[in-house]
């Protein structure tokens, strides 16, 4: 459902703001991984000026989905229990030495999308582990996601 979800939410930023959005976070990774990690929402990095200068086209675009802003200041939105929280694609390059214009491009279900290779997630989940709130707060699933990526990278 949460993969359906993002696709259908791809597939309007696409039609209507001419935007390719990153879908980011333990849903990607689980993409990557071709496993189940549990992912709890959908994680999705836009250009920043949606986030800014566009923020009501954003906001627009996923009203008409059903989605309803609850977190303004973390760009968080929710629809049938689901979250879908928003961020810049700029801040990976100087978080975790990701090369945005590098990032392969996917399509799936009439929608274009972009999804970091495993290489990238481990400089975003090693970048998160020396995070302070990530640090306290998410410490073994980070090490556990790196650990996976490993292994995959192992293969």
């Amino acid at each position: 459902m949460k993969k359906q979800r993002f696709l259908q939410l791809a597939a309007a930023l696409n039609r209507t703001l001419g935007v390719t959005p990153l879908l980011y976070g333990s849903l990607g990774l689980e993409q990557r991984l071709g496993q189940d990690l549990g992912a709890d929402d959908v994680d999705v990095l836009v250009p920043g000026r949606l986030l800014e200068d566009d923020w009501p086209a954003l906001c627009g675009v996923l009203s008409d989905l059903g989605y309803t802003l609850y977190d303004p200041h973390e760009h968080a939105f929710q629809r049938d229990g689901l979250s879908a929280a928003f961020a810049a694609i700029e801040s990976l390059g100087p978080f975790a030495g990701v090369a945005v214009d590098a990032i392969p491009e996917m399509e799936e279900d009439g929608a274009r999308y972009l999804l970091l290779g495993l290489e990238d997630y481990l400089k975003v989940y090693t970048a998160s582990a020396r995070d302070g709130y990530r640090r306290d707060k998410k410490l073994k699933d980070d090490g556990e996601k790196c650990r996976l990526i490993r292994a995959a990278l192992e293969k």
